[in-house]
């Protein structure tokens, strides 16, 4: 069995002319990803690989919501292929995952989450808000032939 949890990085600011690559979160962003955190920590294993875009504010995100799960924040290992909006590129990335890893956990961007949530899971979502947390079991023992599997949490700040 593989676990996989999505998480989209949260809001961010567009002001400054910052680059994309480099933008901040902004405090609505830092509080929406606290209160995820927060609800979420029930269905983190501690053991799971953590993986982030190295773009600021996902890799921001990642570092606030793992912190306040308890899970060092330097276990978090930045990949540079997760800095996609793509849906293929992210599905190559899962499936690249090691089958020692059986929980990984991605921090990342849209609209590659939101596409591989509906390609993956089980339920429609429109969207994944910033900050929004999907988490869905494979029955596989090998993250390369996932296919169809069931989605297990849906956490948007909206509804929190």
């Amino acid at each position: 069995m593989k676990y996989l949890i999505l998480i989209r990085h949260a809001k961010s600011s567009r002001e400054n002319f910052t680059a994309d690559f480099e933008r901040d979160l902004t405090e609505k962003g830092i509080i929406n990803s606290i209160k995820i955190s927060n609800s979420s920590i029930d269905y983190v294993d501690s053991n799971s690989c953590i993986w982030s875009s190295p773009a600021k504010r996902a890799f921001e995100t990642a570092k606030i919501i793992v912190g306040n799960w308890k899970i060092d924040v330097n276990l978090i290992q930045q990949k540079n292929a997760l800095y996609t909006f793509n849906l293929n590129e992210l599905e190559k990335i899962v499936k690249s995952c090691p089958n020692e890893c059986n929980n990984l956990i991605l921090f990342g961007h849209n609209d590659a989450i939101t596409d591989f949530v509906n390609k993956f899971g089980d339920l429609f979502i429109e969207n994944v808000p910033t900050s929004g947390f999907v988490s869905i079991f494979f029955n596989t023992n090998s993250w390369n032939s996932i296919d169809k599997g069931k989605i297990n949490k849906i956490l948007f700040p909206r509804d929190l």
